[in-house]
């Protein structure tokens, strides 16, 4: 497991701020291949005669630059692993445990520059307050996507996806079985939250989980703020982002994440646990878009119809998150069969915030999650 949307480091932050400086000036660059397709332009494989012709105008790029993607996030590492092999592109893969707030500001800080990052996984709130700078795209498999997954145009597309939980180790706390139970004083200093909801989407939805369980709703995040008010009250609530390290020296044994990251974790922590409140189901997906100043946007393109292929959604499907083509595949027979029927099972009635939804929820955390929780 690794924190995937937790907050760079203070360090880190200024690293990328000084290499920002420090890059040649922003310039325009010339997108056009040497068939003469501007693949900056291109809104499907289409426009560049077809899937061949997209592979070579990629491999002419050569490379791909992509940032927060994490190896043990829903599988990535072999992900990226796989598109790097089979076509024959590097990938530079760039602060890894950023949040997606830090992939919109490194595209800000870098851009014009060859280090921008070509693509984006984000989450709900951060994308959607930043489609300005995404490029619309449409891969062949377009129409196995269902319309509320994806925008009309193609500027965003959801990709995987997955349930809110409470991962834990059984061996230092008691079974948990509610939210509610993260309040008891077996969990004094134990519990830790995946980020800064106001910038990551693990967080975001940990923070919606909660206020469900107390009485709130989509429409109102307020009671899960308070939530976390009265834990860190209490004692229990930890503010320390966590990761595999901290899971497995016993930092942060009680974790609030998606549930394809506990299951990760319960690899390497025998008694690790994962549970999805059945009075707080709160689904969710990430967000894929390309950089509309991706600095290699073939490469980008043909990013985006690998994640999209029957191949690229298996291998998210091994990571143990739920691709977002998985009904169409299953019904195809295109899916991993025994690993689309070994995803857990979860009870009650899942919660799905909407756009306005989201984006009223997420003007709420950014005026209230700070005083809550210092």
């Amino acid at each position: 497991m690794n924190t995937r949307k937790a907050l760079i480091s203070l360090a880190a932050t200024a690293t990328l701020l000084s290499a920002a400086a420090c890059a040649a000036p922003e310039q325009e660059s010339d997108t056009t291949t040497e068939s003469g397709v501007d693949a900056a332009a291109a809104t499907s494989a289409e426009d560049f005669g077809g899937m061949e012709e997209l592979i070579a105008a990629a491999q002419e790029e050569g490379e791909l630059n992509v940032i927060a993607l994490p190896p043990d996030w829903a599988n990535y590492g072999e992900i990226i692993e796989t598109f790097s092999e089979k076509y024959d592109i590097e990938v530079n893969s760039d602060q890894p445990d950023a949040a997606s707030q830090d992939e919109i500001n490194a595209a800000n800080d870098l851009a014009g520059t060859d280090r921008a990052p070509d693509v984006f996984d984000l989450g709900q709130s951060v994308a959607l307050a930043n489609t300005d700078m995404f490029a619309p795209y449409q891969v062949e498999t377009w129409d196995d996507i269902p319309d509320e997954f994806k925008d009309p145009e193609g500027a965003w597309v959801n990709d995987y996806g997955g349930y809110m939980a409470i991962g834990y180790d059984s061996s230092v706390v008691p079974e948990v079985t509610s939210v509610a139970d993260l309040l008891k004083p077996e969990f004094k200093g134990k519990v830790a939250l995946n980020g800064d909801p106001t910038q990551a989407g693990a967080a975001f939805s940990g923070v919606m989980m909660a206020a469900i369980a107390n009485g709130g709703s989509a429409d109102d995040i307020a009671p899960g703020v308070d939530f976390f008010r009265e834990l860190k009250a209490a004692g229990n609530f930890l503010t320390v982002d966590p990761d595999s390290t901290t899971i497995e020296q016993g930092t942060t044994p009680v974790v609030i994440d998606w549930d394809y990251l506990g299951a990760a974790a319960a690899a390497n922590v025998d008694t690790w646990e994962t549970v999805v409140p059945e009075e707080a189901v709160v689904a969710g997906y990430y967000f894929q878009a390309i950089n509309a100043d991706a600095p290699h946007p073939a490469a980008a393109r043909l990013w985006q119809e690998f994640l999209y292929s029957d191949e690229g959604q298996n291998l998210w499907l091994k990571g143990g998150a739920r691709p977002v083509r998985g009904d169409a595949m299953a019904e195809a027979g295109t899916i991993d069969e025994e690993l689309w029927g070994a995803l857990p099972e979860v009870s009650g009635e899942p919660v799905i915030p909407t756009d306005e939804q989201t984006v009223t929820a997420g003007e709420y955390l950014a005026e209230n999650w700070s005083k809550a929780i210092r």
